[in-house]
C-alpha cells in the first residue's frame, strides 16, 4: 500500500457483493490507496437477497472480503452494521468474524468532538418496514435497471464514452424519488437529535451526501453500485465525500454530485454538499 493516504476513519456502505452491479474492482482500487484506523461497513455489504436467487460470486468480490479481513488482522478496527440486504447478520450482533465486529448501530466521535450515530438506515424506510414484499419487487426492478445499465455502458465504451448510471439518472428524474430521499434524510436527522447526537452517518438509499439539516450533520456514504463513493474522516475530524469513479477517470478525488441545481460546497463539517 505504498503511496496510500491514511485517514482516521473510512465509512462505506451498500457494496452489494454478490450482484452483477457491484463495482468491486473500483472498491478494491479505493482500498488499495486509502487506509484508516477505523472502518465502518454500514450495511448491504453482501447482498443476500440476490444470492438466495442464484449464486454469483466472482473473484473480485472475494478479494474485497479478503482485503477487509486483512485490514482487521493488521489492527484496524472494523465494525459491520447490517442492512436489509444482509439482515441475516443481525442474528450475530456482538460477534467477531476475523476481527470484524457485528453491531446494530455504532456511536462515533470525530477528532473534533462531534458524536455521530452510525446506522444503515433501513429501519427508517417505511417501505422496508411496512411492506417488505414491495421492497423485494423494487429490488428486482432495480436489478433489471442495473443489468440494462451494464449493456448501455458496454455500447458506450465502444464509442469511447465514460461510465454512466441509468438507475442514478432515473432516480434523479422522478419527483417521488426525490421527495422520498428528502423525507428519509430528515427522519434520520431527527432520530440523531432525539438520541443526543450531533449527526448521523447512514447509507441505504444510494444517495451520497454531506449536508446540514436543522443544525445536524447528515452524512450518507452513497454506494458501490451507482456512485462508487465513500466518506473519510481526516485526522482533524473533518469529513470528506469521495467519488472514486471520478478519481479513477481524472486522478482527482472530487466530491460526489447529487442533485442538479443545488450548490456544491467544500466538504467540511460546516458546509453542505450537493
Amino acid at each position: 500500500m505504498d503511496g496510500s493516504v491514511r485517514h482516521r476513519t473510512i465509512f462505506i456502505s451498500d457494496v452489494h457483493l454478490g450482484t452483477l452491479g457491484c463495482q468491486a474492482e473500483i472498491l478494491l482500487d479505493f482500498l488499495s490507496k486509502n487506509q484508516a484506523d477505523t472502518i465502518y461497513l454500514i450495511g448491504d455489504i453482501i447482498d443476500a437477497w440476490r444470492l438466495r436467487r442464484g449464486w454469483f460470486w466472482p473473484q473480485s468480490h472475494n478479494d474485497v472480503v479478503q482485503e477487509l479481513l486483512s485490514r482487521a488482522h493488521d489492527g484496524a478496527k472494523i465494525f459491520y452494521i447490517p442492512g436489509n440486504h444482509d439482515e441475516m447478520l443481525r442474528n450475530y450482533l456482538g460477534t467477531h468474524f476475523g476481527g470484524v465486529e457485528v453491531v446494530e448501530t455504532a456511536p462515533h466521535t470525530t477528532a473534533d468532538g462531534r458524536r455521530l450515530l452510525v446506522t444503515h438506515g433501513d429501519q427508517f424506510d417505511s417501505i422496508v418496514v411496512n411492506a417488505k414484499w414491495l421492497a423485494h419487487v423494487g429490488d428486482r426492478a432495480y436489478e433489471f435497471a442495473l443489468w440494462l445499465n451494464t449493456w448501455v455502458n458496454r455500447i458506450k465504451r465502444l464509442w469511447g464514452g465514460q461510465y454512466w448510471s441509468l438507475s442514478k439518472w432515473a432516480k434523479h428524474q422522478v419527483k417521488q424519488a426525490v421527495s422520498f430521499i428528502s423525507e428519509y434524510e430528515h427522519v434520520l436527522a431527527d432520530e440523531a437529535r432525539r438520541n443526543g447526537y450531533d449527526g448521523v452517518v447512514c447509507g441505504h438509499i444510494h444517495s451520497a451526501c454531506i449536508r446540514k439539516i436543522d443544525g445536524l450533520d447528515y452524512i450518507n456514504t452513497g454506494d458501490w453500485v451507482e456512485s462508487c463513493t465513500a466518506v473519510v474522516e481526516h485526522m482533524d475530524g473533518s469529513l470528506h465525500l469521495i467519488d472514486w469513479a471520478e478519481h479513477m477517470r481524472t486522478g482527482v478525488a472530487r466530491p460526489a454530485r447529487r442533485k442538479a441545481g443545488r450548490r456544491t460546497a467544500a466538504l467540511t463539517k460546516d458546509k453542505e454538499v450537493a
